[in-house]
């Protein structure tokens, strides 16, 4: 019974809808139109192909909402491009596995909504608190592709002189703008106090089946993508049963209180006790998903530091658990793209792989740190949801 009225709640409707949304869109092709549109876009811009892998990447984290979907995704699509371009294998897995963690920052992230249910914060308000710090990292991610292709033109060169010199067609610009109008669509509606969180999923998962219709997906694709959905959302749902029972044995069993006066009793300031938990944070990364990191640690951490901005909190607890998805030796997002190498019969090592996302992992920590500094960066927009 206890079980049942957890997951009643409408909000967790939010996690299969948006699961599904992104569905749609990898699967009928749309993803694949708009990293084209980006990649032509940015014609003549040093090391664009890995420019429009970190814009793709983060748009799609728009619509998916998991870095480890993004992963699979954007190895699929972008790095046969860069492949026949002859990119660097590190530079260009790199930014693959590096941009993909967008996906758990840029709403609507999956992350978010669990730790919004878990802490009991509101997850419209969680979604903008991830926007600016998502940007700037985004931003940053971009930055250093440009600048490193332009100080070393041999790991980027430009596609164009492979003659991939193909013009967009008129559907491709239509599917790719249609994901930026969909973006703004649920972002905007949220922001602008129109929907709730799960309106915005609702109306999300209907647009990206009307865009997934106009790309010519049949009813096979639809019914594949709703059985995806369901086998994703699935597990999740049951991590998030279990999590509400080990809260509720947390606070019968006191446990909060007996871990918050050994910490004081040590004498540990603010300072310390957030480095302890990125530490811990960075660990459990390299071997737990996100989603089990954040039910396992959340409903003890946010005890531990009461008087930080809870919305800046989560963004700095996201921006640690993700950091720890690249860090060797085990990162989850890493072995997700190899994976999908494997699986195409490409041979790249994971020494490869990691030693290109290393970079991504220290812009992290920095965005992770200017949050810890600046508060405001993730609390201030809060205040116009």
């Amino acid at each position: 019974g206890a079980a049942y009225e957890l997951i009643r709640d409408h909000v967790f409707m939010t996690i299969p809808l948006f699961v599904l949304m992104g569905d749609f869109l990898s699967r009928s092709g749309a993803a694949a139109d708009l990293y084209n549109l980006i990649n032509k876009g940015l014609k003549g811009v040093a090391g664009r192909l890995g420019v429009a892998t970190v814009t793709g990447n983060a748009a799609f984290a728009a619509v998916t909402g998991t870095s480890i979907a993004s992963a699979a995704a954007f190895t699929r699509i972008a790095w046969p491009e860069m492949k026949k371009a002859g990119y660097n294998h590190s530079f260009a897995l790199g930014s693959i596995a590096g941009s993909a963690c967008l996906g758990m920052l840029i709403p609507p992230s999956v992350l978010l909504i669990v730790w919004g249910i878990i802490t009991e914060d509101s997850i419209g308000k969680l979604f903008v608190a991830g926007v600016i710090p998502g940007i700037l990292l985004a931003i940053l991610f971009a930055s250093y592709n440009f600048i490193k292709a332009s100080m070393d033109p041999s790991i980027a060169p430009e596609p164009d002189k492979v003659g991939n010199v193909s013009k967009l067609t008129k559907t491709e610009y239509y599917s790719g703008f249609s994901i930026i109008a969909l973006i703004f669509l649920v972002l905007g509606g949220i922001w602008g106090g129109i929907f709730t969180a799960t309106e915005a999923a609702g109306m999300g998962a209907i647009a990206s089946f009307i865009i997934a219709l106009f790309k010519g997906m049949r009813l096979k694709g639809v019914v594949e993508s709703i059985i995806d959905a369901g086998k994703t959302s699935a597990p999740i749902m049951i991590l998030l049963i279990t999590a509400g029972m080990y809260s509720r044995f947390l606070s019968l069993s006191d446990i909060n209180t007996i871990i918050i006066d050994a910490i004081s009793s040590v004498g540990m300031n603010e300072f310390s006790v957030l480095l302890m938990m990125v530490l811990i944070w960075l660990v459990l990364g390299m071997l737990l998903d996100s989603i089990s990191i954040i039910l396992l640690t959340v409903p003890l951490f946010i005890h531990l530091v009461p008087d930080v901005n809870p919305y800046a909190f989560a963004i700095f607890g996201i921006l640690a658990i993700e950091a720890g998805l690249l860090t060797p030796p085990f990162g989850l997002i890493v072995y997700t793209v190899k994976g999908v190498l494997t699986g195409s019969n490409d041979d790249v090592s994971l020494g490869t792989i990691f030693k290109g996302s290393i970079p991504y992992w220290i812009m992290m920590l920095i965005i992770m740190s200017l949050v810890y500094l600046f508060p405001e960066l993730a609390s201030w927009p809060t205040k116009f949801v």
